[in-house]
C-alpha cells in the first residue's frame, strides 16, 4: 500500500513539474510584457511583473493597427472555422456511412494529401489566387481553409461510432435523402466531435502565419500574426514590445481554452477511443 502511495505521489510530482515548465513560457511572456526591454537583460533575470503595461500598450497600439488587425483574424477564423464544419461533416458523413464506387480509393488519396508537407502547396495555391485576382483579399485566406483532410478523417472515424447505422435505414425508409440524413440524424449526434474540431480549426486559423505573410500584400487587411511580426525589425528590436503583442495575441485563445477546456479534452479522448 505504502509503495503504490509512493509511486501515485511521485507521479503527481512529475506531472506537477511538466505542468509548470509548459506554463513558465506564457508566464514569463507576461512578465516581460510588464517590464521593459532593459529589464530583460539583468542578471539575473527579472521574472516578476512590472510597471509598464500600459507603456507598452500605448506603443503597441500606436506602432500597428492592432484592432483592425484582430478583426480581419476573427472574420478569418470565424468564417474558416463555419466553411470547415459544414464541408468537412458532410464529406465525412458520406466516407462513414455511404457506399459509392471508389469510396476507399478516394479516402486513401485524401490521407495523403495530409501526409503531404504544407510548404509543397504554397506555390500553387499562390498561382491560383493571382488568377482569381485574390492576392491581398480575405478570401485568398478563408477559401484554401475551407476544408481540410485532418477534419474528414476526424468526422468520419467519429461518426462511425455516433450513427447508427439502422437509426439510418430508418429514415431512409422514410424517404430522406442524404441531406435530410445529415442534418436530421447525424448532425445532433455529432455535436461533441465538431465542437472539438471547431476548437482546433479556429485556434489554427487564429495562429496561421506563413500563408497570410505570403498573400497578404495589402497593409490595410493584415492578421494580427502578420501584423505583429512588423514590430520586430532589424533596427529596432523592442522585445518589450514584441512580448506585449504575444501577449494581446494569445489572450482570446486562453479565454475560449478555459471556457471550452473540459469539453475539448473529452471530445479528444473519445475520438482517441474511436479511431
Amino acid at each position: 500500500m505504502t509503495v503504490t502511495r509512493l509511486r501515485a505521489a511521485a507521479l503527481h510530482l512529475v506531472l506537477v513539474a511538466g505542468a509548470l515548465v509548459s506554463l513558465f513560457p506564457f508566464y514569463w511572456t507576461a512578465v516581460m510584457a510588464t517590464n521593459t526591454t532593459k529589464d530583460m537583460y539583468q542578471v539575473p533575470p527579472k521574472v516578476t511583473f512590472g510597471p509598464a503595461l500600459f507603456d507598452n500598450l500605448g506603443r503597441l497600439i500606436s506602432s500597428i493597427d492592432l484592432f483592425g488587425s484582430m478583426l480581419n483574424t476573427l472574420i478569418v477564423a470565424c468564417c474558416t472555422t463555419a466553411l470547415v464544419l459544414f464541408f468537412d461533416s458532410i464529406a465525412a458523413f458520406a466516407f462513414a456511412k455511404y457506399e459509392f464506387p471508389g469510396r476507399r480509393v478516394l479516402f486513401g488519396l485524401l490521407l495523403l494529401t495530409y501526409m503531404l508537407p504544407m510548404q509543397l502547396a504554397l506555390i500553387p495555391q499562390f498561382v491560383i489566387m493571382v488568377e482569381l485576382g485574390w492576392v491581398g483579399t480575405l478570401n485568398a485566406l478563408i477559401v484554401p481553409a475551407a476544408a481540410n483532410a485532418f477534419g474528414i478523417f476526424w468526422m468520419r472515424q467519429y461518426i462511425k461510432g455516433a450513427v447508427p447505422d439502422e437509426v439510418l435505414a430508418a429514415a431512409r425508409i422514410d424517404g430522406c435523402g442524404f441531406f435530410r440524413q445529415y442534418w436530421h440524424v447525424g448532425l445532433p449526434a455529432i455535436r461533441p466531435g465538431l465542437a472539438f474540431l471547431g476548437i482546433t480549426t479556429f485556434i489554427a486559423a487564429w495562429n496561421d502565419y506563413t500563408w497570410p505573410l505570403i498573400v497578404m500584400v495589402d497593409p490595410s487587411n493584415l492578421t494580427l500574426q502578420v501584423a505583429l511580426s512588423q514590430l520586430n525589425t532589424v533596427h529596432n528590436l523592442d522585445y518589450s514590445l514584441v512580448l506585449t503583442g504575444a501577449l494581446v495575441a494569445v489572450l482570446p485563445l486562453a479565454v475560449v481554452f478555459v471556457l471550452f477546456a473540459r469539453g475539448f479534452i473529452r471530445d479528444a479522448m473519445k475520438g482517441a477511443l474511436r479511431g
